[in-house]
């Protein structure tokens, strides 16, 4: 059967699909692959994975793109791999995909290329307000779709009663958006609107599964984490440092890199959300003072910084 049959199925599957020559050139890119990635067909054949369009990051928050990746593991020894991995969407947030790539061979069983299958792992919808219309309306920010300072109050509730009842611990990340302003003040509020919208994608899918992100107001954001010790409480800040750090806004002439400022919290039995928004705050200043795109955290021993 001709080439164009054999494409046209692969252009009706909802995963995305891409095949790469030996030198990881990509030579077709499906309509799936668009819809999950936002590039055009256009825009990704004939460029190379090393590139980066993709930006491969890990659960760390670790680029893969310009090492030894999947796709290049898998052209090298030939074996099939499966990852869990964040792409860098056109629009600038980061997407969560499980990629599986497999070697393509020749007759003589030599390899001459690899197809990579990619579809977005589920979301973690908790992280997001799927209410009745009219809750909805009263506790879910219109523009993050994210909880607003009401479904904070909420969440803090119940994790400090479950602190008071059981000891489960929990801890408060306070974020903000460095140089926001500049951004509205250089590219405008749709722009600036732009950017919130790619840090909250970015930083409910930089969390874990129990993990609750709301929009504070402006350019402020407030994480709630239960059952955290200091190890995962400066690991989790970390990975929302990393994630935001690898996201762009995509802009006219080109596209803004953006960072955040993170200070944290643990919470302690007496803390009402005021007190323990408070300590974050100073702590998030802390980071602001030591150069931004950074966090300090107040595990209950002291601060703790991370460039």
């Amino acid at each position: 059967m001709e080439p164009d049959f054999y494409k046209g199925i692969l252009n009706c599957i909802s995963d995305g699909v891409y095949f790469v020559d030996p030198n990881r050139r990509i030579t077709f890119w499906n309509q799936g692959a668009e819809r999950i990635s936002g590039y055009s067909a256009g825009e990704m054949e004939g460029k190379s994975c090393a590139d980066n369009l993709l930006r491969h990051i890990d659960d760390s928050g670790s680029q893969l793109c310009n090492g030894m990746c999947p796709l290049a593991q898998t052209l090298k020894d030939g074996k099939p791999s499966e990852n869990d991995v964040f792409l860098h969407h056109k629009n600038g947030h980061r997407v969560p995909v499980t990629v599986r790539v497999s070697p393509m061979r020749d007759d003589k069983g030599a390899i001459i290329g690899a197809v990579e299958i990619f579809y977005e792992t589920l979301q973690r919808q908790n992280l997001l307000c799927e209410l009745s219309e009219l809750r909805h309306k009263a506790i879910c920010d219109h523009l993050t779709g994210l909880g607003n300072r009401l479904a904070a109050h909420e969440e803090f509730a119940r994790r400090v009663y479950e602190l008071q009842r059981y000891d489960i611990p929990f801890g408060l990340i306070f974020v903000d958006v460095d140089h926001f302003k500049s951004v509205n003040d250089t590219y405008g509020h749709e722009t600036g609107d732009q950017a919130l919208v790619v840090v909250s994608r970015t930083l409910v899918n930089s969390l874990r599964a129990d993990d609750t992100v709301c929009r504070w107001g402006g350019e402020e954001f407030l994480a709630i984490l239960p059952q955290v010790n200091e190890t995962t409480f400066r690991a989790v800040a970390e990975r929302m440092r990393r994630f935001v750090e690898s996201s762009t806004v995509p802009v006219p002439d080109g596209e803004i890199k953006l960072t955040v400022s993170i200070g944290g919290a643990m919470a302690v039995p007496s803390d009402s959300i005021e007190s323990l928004v408070a300590r974050a705050d100073a702590m998030m200043y802390q980071a602001k003072d030591s150069g931004r795109n950074c966090w300090a955290l107040d595990c209950g021993t002291g601060g703790v910084i991370c460039a």
